[in-house]
């Protein structure tokens, strides 16, 4: 029986890593498969992963319907196993439910990839969608860490070097860009909450602490 199934964790995780290696998986056993993403940190219709591995894929954009798609790919006698659905929180919930029937009425398997909450730390339509409807849902395996080495359970976005905690939902940045644009950091729940990024945080250890009188 088909099934959808959502991973998910914190940036730095792995999700697309693991969501191009199910692929391989899969295509190595002759199954014929497509893959989606939507807002990849590259900017461009492709999975990457920080690991270095890329992979062109199908740009899923508001207005795409997935159904549709995938019956006049049937109807002109493509072959289609299963669908690879990475950045899947950037979906729309209605996408989502298109992907429930797919599983369900054409037996086909949908392995989602994605992050559940934003910057705010509130859950992304997309991913509250999919753990509504999801066959199952696993959390990866592979912990990222905030700086101060606890595990990260939180992504913190970072604008001209501050924590910020307000604006769009979805804003494209990556980890390793420069301090003058928009970049995202994983951290801890408590640091986190006092938005105390590892920039901050060494900043903050530079200063000298007071002398115990006077």
């Amino acid at each position: 029986m088909a099934e959808l199934t959502f991973w998910t964790g914190t940036m730095d995780a792995g999700k697309s890593t693991l969501a191009l290696q199910t692929n391989h998986n899969h295509a190595a056993r002759g199954r014929v498969g497509l893959i989606f993403t939507a807002h990849d940190r590259s900017g461009s219709a492709v999975v990457t992963s920080r690991l270095g591995l890329t992979h062109d894929a199908i740009e899923v954009t508001d207005d795409f319907d997935f159904w549709r798609y995938l019956v006049d790919k049937l109807t002109h006698g493509a072959r289609i196993d299963y669908f690879i659905c990475d950045e899947a929180q950037f979906y729309t919930p209605e996408q989502i439910e298109a992907l429930a029937k797919i599983v369900d009425e054409l037996q086909i398997d949908v392995f989602c990839f994605g992050i559940l909450t934003d910057f705010r730390t509130r859950l992304f339509p997309g991913a509250a969608r999919l753990v509504e409807l999801a066959d199952r849902t696993e959390v990866l395996q592979v912990e990222a860490l905030c700086w101060c080495g606890k595990r990260a359970t939180h992504n913190a976005r970072v604008e001209d070097g501050v924590m910020v905690v307000e604006g769009d939902q979805v804003v494209v940045g990556d980890t390793d860009q420069a301090p003058s644009t928009v970049s995202y950091e994983v951290l801890c729940r408590q640091h986190h909450r006092r938005r105390l990024t590892a920039a901050r945080a060494q900043s903050v250890s530079l200063v000298p602490e007071p002398l115990p009188f006077g």
